[in-house]
């Protein structure tokens, strides 16, 4: 269980405001952080790796107490067994991509582990390569298996695939899945992509002006009920013809071809779609 108890002033653009978390998140399960810019996403992700302090906190997880200002605990970010994925993908630009993850893993290196995870993520044959001649979905590959080698007790992904294009999003959207699945680790990930969140996330914690608004599986907090009007959202992958392929909750489906739509375009559904569906 992660146990997350968290005030934390903060300056908005209409004025001061707080963070307030008050939450219990199951292990091996990745939860998404929605909600508008401001509402203090990125601000909880960086409290919990020990980035920025708040004035009254608790963070437990899998037992271990990180921070407790009550107790005067707050352990340094280094000796939280976090994984941070950034935006920005952070790779030190005078290494190569080997170099870059040894260096991540420190002195105990597991050398199988990391060439498993280059393996899973396509990026063997540009292991020694430098960041500058990679492209922006590789260069996430890289971060992301850097935030994994050393298993972390819990992921921290800051809005990691915003910046990419609609197939590399896509692509990535599947090996994160794949990587979950084999490795059953627990994340946190901010995002305001609904389909994204809907695709990724096993519940979801609904962000804003610093509160909570709303908890649950996405489609309780997205507003989709089970009944014959429910909307599920889709990303169309190809096109060929008279047919589209989308992509909806790890498969892909082929559906006639909807006029004006392209790929990486988000469509939703209706159950009453489905026997369209082959």
């Amino acid at each position: 269980m992660i146990k997350i108890r968290i005030r934390k002033k903060l300056n908005m653009a209409d004025g001061a405001s707080e963070l307030i978390v008050d939450a219990e998140l199951p292990l091996q399960n990745i939860t998404a952080l929605y909600g508008p810019s401001g509402a203090g996403k990125t601000t909880l992700l960086k409290i919990i790796a020990g980035l920025i302090h708040p004035e009254i906190g608790f963070i437990e997880v899998n037992g271990e107490v990180w921070l407790d200002t009550a107790k005067k605990i707050d352990l340094p970010p280094q000796k939280r067994d976090i994984g941070f994925v950034f935006q920005d993908y952070a790779l030190f630009p005078n290494m190569t991509v080997n170099q870059n993850l040894f260096y991540a893993a420190g002195k105990n290196a597991d050398e199988t582990l990391i060439n498993h995870l280059l393996n899973l993520t396509g990026l063997v044959a540009f292991a020694n390569h430098k960041p500058e001649t990679l492209s922006g979905g590789q260069k996430q590959r890289v971060a992301l298996v850097r935030a994994l080698i050393r298993k972390p007790s819990l992921l921290l992904l800051d809005e990691p695939l915003s910046a990419l294009d609609n197939e590399t999003r896509i692509q990535l959207q599947q090996e994160l899945l794949q990587l979950h699945n084999e490795y059953r680790f627990s994340a946190l990930l901010v995002s305001h992509d609904i389909a994204e969140v809907y695709h990724l996330a096993g519940q979801v914690l609904a962000i804003d002006k610093g509160k909570i608004v709303k908890t649950g599986k996405p489609a309780e907090v997205f507003g989709l009920i089970e009944n014959e009007s429910i909307r599920i959202f889709a990303q169309v992958v190809s096109v060929d013809g008279d047919w589209m392929t989308v992509l909806l909750d790890q498969r892909l489906y082929k559906l006639k071809y909807i006029n004006g739509l392209s790929v990486g375009d988000r469509v939703s559904l209706g159950l009453g779609d489905a026997e369209k569906i082959l």
